[in-house]
């Protein structure tokens, strides 16, 4: 009888040992489920705040572009490389124009290269440069003071300094003449008296 008993209370430790492993095996699977659901979620949390983040940063780029163009470009010029650059829309002679030049923070434009020449000459309009032989005849400056180099894009025959006609003037200032003449022959000296549009250029 007694082995009886032992063998029954064996057979029900056995049954108890195996629920209470299938117990602990349900609960690791639950929690391991309840895991990678939390990893996955937090993963697409993290995904949507990197394309967020991406979104604001570009947001703020373009926001402080528009900024800066907008504070750095003021109305009525043109960048062009490293300058900006202002056509009048009237005429003046030349000492008035760089006056006015001069009032804008700039002055009247010193051409360096042959794409400068073609960008100023794109403007299509007989205008002032900062070019003027007025203090020494026939010797060339710019208005920052250094002397005309090459390359220069003089019109053929020019300067002539009015052809040694007192009727014509002296011929101390130059234009230029983009709206019959070709963009890289296009200077020409001419009274400083004359009334002509103008451009400024000053560093952006």
């Amino acid at each position: 009888m007694a082995n009886y008993v032992n063998k029954q209370m064996i057979e029900l430790n056995k049954v108890n040992e195996e629920n209470r492993n299938r117990a602990t095996r349900s609960v690791k699977t639950e929690t391991h489920l309840s895991d990678g659901r939390l990893y996955r979620l937090a993963a697409v949390c993290f995904g949507v705040l990197c394309v967020l983040q991406v979104i604001l940063n570009i947001s703020l780029r373009l926001a402080f572009c528009d900024l800066m163009a907008k504070q750095t470009c003021p109305e009525g010029w043109q960048k062009f490389e490293s300058s900006w650059y202002f056509l009048s829309t009237v005429k003046k002679p030349w000492e008035e124009s760089r006056d006015d030049c001069l009032k804008r923070g700039a002055d009247l434009v010193i051409i360096n290269s042959k794409m400068e020449q073609k960008f100023i000459c794109g403007l299509n309009k007989r205008a002032w440069i900062g070019l003027t032989d007025s203090v020494t005849e026939g010797t060339w400056k710019w208005v920052d003071g250094t002397p005309l180099t090459t390359p220069s894009y003089w019109h053929l025959q020019q300067p002539d300094n009015g052809g040694d006609n007192p009727a014509n003037q002296e011929k101390d200032c130059v234009e230029l003449n983009t709206v019959t003449w070709h963009p890289v022959k296009a200077w020409n000296d001419l009274s400083c008296l004359h009334n002509r549009y103008w451009i400024c250029e000053k560093g952006v």
